[in-house]
């Protein structure tokens, strides 16, 4: 069953967002067959991240701790809080898998 990991970024340690970029990038290339979708959380006037979300393909919560725990974001400590939660596909792409 896929998990929906919520992150939420510290705003005392909002550089590291910008300095591990890059490498959060490739982190996600490197497991694109894991996403099946990830994205920034962005403030009301769009003009910074303050956390994120990934809807991950895994099968145990401590698979998906794993998973966030390398990100990179994670390991330069940008988070204050992380959320996992099992996530039932209901719709994806305006398709039902119901």
């Amino acid at each position: 069953m896929p998990y929906m990991i919520e992150t939420y970024d510290a705003p005392e340690r909002a550089h590291v967002r910008q300095e591990r970029y890059a490498e959060h990038l490739e982190f996600l290339a490197e497991h694109a067959q894991l996403l099946l979708a990830c994205g920034a959380k962005l403030a009301d006037d769009g003009t910074h991240a303050e956390g994120g979300i990934y809807l991950v393909d895994l099968e145990t919560r401590e698979e998906a701790e794993a998973f966030i725990a390398r990100d990179p974001f994670s390991r330069g400590n940008l988070f204050r809080d992380v959320v996992i939660r099992r996530w039932r596909k209901a719709y994806l792409n305006g398709e039902c898998f119901l």
